[in-house]
């Protein structure tokens, strides 16, 4: 992981954690995961953010699952933190 994936890994943690979600890193990336929801093959619904260029929009920094997903640009950390915890709650509205 490069130095400034970490950084923006690290500053999109705060975030979470600051609106009640858990995050911590890890080599595969950042974990985030809902304390406050039942999840259905964990205790709690969790997913691994990591950060990368995205091809299909000219080559920008975004912020994707492990499962290659794109959740938003790494610059709106805001819509970030809108498809994470709409994720991890269970809403419907993240096209994943």
């Amino acid at each position: 992981m490069s130095p400034d994936a970490r950084v923006r890994l690290e500053a999109l943690g705060t975030v979470l954690r600051v609106h009640g979600l858990r995050a911590w890193m890890s080599p595969d990336g950042l974990h985030v995961e809902n304390p406050e929801a039942a999840g259905c093959c964990s205790l709690h619904p969790c997913v691994v953010l990591t950060v990368g260029a995205r091809q299909d929009d000219g080559g920008q920094t975004w912020f994707f699952t492990t499962w290659g997903h794109p959740l938003a640009e790494a610059e709106h950390i805001a819509d970030t933190l809108t498809a994470v915890k709409a994720m991890l709650h269970g809403r419907p509205g993240v096209a994943l």
